[in-house]
Formats: structure tokens, sequence, C-alpha cells
């Protein structure tokens, strides 16, 4: 049996489904693995510490959101949300229709404990993407209340 590269599986998947951009699922894989180098420096610190042997990585909803985010600040810099929005994504829950429709065209495993609600509510993308390049003048001036007007 002749297996199928990820790039053929994309195809396949883009014809059926159109919601996202090619694009936004390289990103989502290549966020995928940035989480994942993150985690394994993090977890070999601790195994080294407790002399343990490395484990089958496995990356949580939130974890991946996460490494979504320092990536994409990363990559795409004060551009990130308009890059997003041409590429059909505007909340969190974009990134977990990406994931699992990735697990449903067999691109990427889950195991039972994950659901698309742990991508609910992962963060504003006002906050995340945009607030990083305001100049600190803008973010003091939005954080202080309105001062009242003299009458």
């Amino acid at each position: 049996m002749q297996t199928v590269s990820f790039e053929e599986a994309l195809e396949q998947l883009l014809t059926k489904d159109t919601r996202y951009h090619r694009d936004a699922y390289l990103f989502v894989r290549d966020a995928l693995d940035h989480t994942r180098k993150l985690l394994d420096r993090e977890q070999k610190e601790t195994r080294v510490a407790k002399r343990t042997p490395p484990e089958e990585q496995h990356v949580t909803g939130q974890q991946l959101l996460a490494g979504v985010r320092e990536l994409a600040l990363q990559s795409y810099g004060p551009m990130v949300v308009s890059v997003f929005e041409e590429w059909g994504i505007r909340s969190c829950e974009d990134f977990g229709e990406i994931v699992f429709t990735m697990v449903e065209h067999k691109l990427l495993k889950k195991t039972e404990n994950d659901s698309r609600a742990h991508f609910q509510n992962g963060y504003d993308f006002y906050e995340a993407f945009r607030k990083p390049f305001l100049p600190l003048s803008k973010i003091t001036a939005l954080a202080e209340p309105p001062k009242e007007a003299k009458a």
C-alpha cells in the first residue's frame, strides 16, 4: 500500500474543506513542531534532573495555542492579525477547527481527551497579537479610566 505524503493529504483536504487557506494548515504544523521543541527543552531539563527516559510527546490545545502565539509574533510581527485574517483565522477556535480537520484527514493524531473545546476562549487576538506592538503611551492611555470633562 502506498503512503500518501503530507502535501498530497493536504491537497485532498483542501478540495473538501475551503474554510482556511493552505498556509493556515502549514502554519499549524509548524506551530506544532515549534511547541514540541519548547516542551522538549522544558522536559529535558526535568528528565535530566530526575533521570527519567523521554516520553511520547503530546501537545494539548492550550500548549499549541501558546506555541501558535509565540511563533506568529516571531514570524509575522505586527502583521500577524492581517495574515491570519487572509487565511480565514479570526479566533483560537479556528485553530481548533484546523487541528481537528487535520486529525480527520490523518495529518495529525489526537488522544481521547483532546477536544475542540480546548481551543475555546484561548486568548483575545487583540491582546495577544496587536497589543505587543502598541506604543507604551497608547497602552497606558487604554489602561487609565477616562478623565471627566471640565464644565
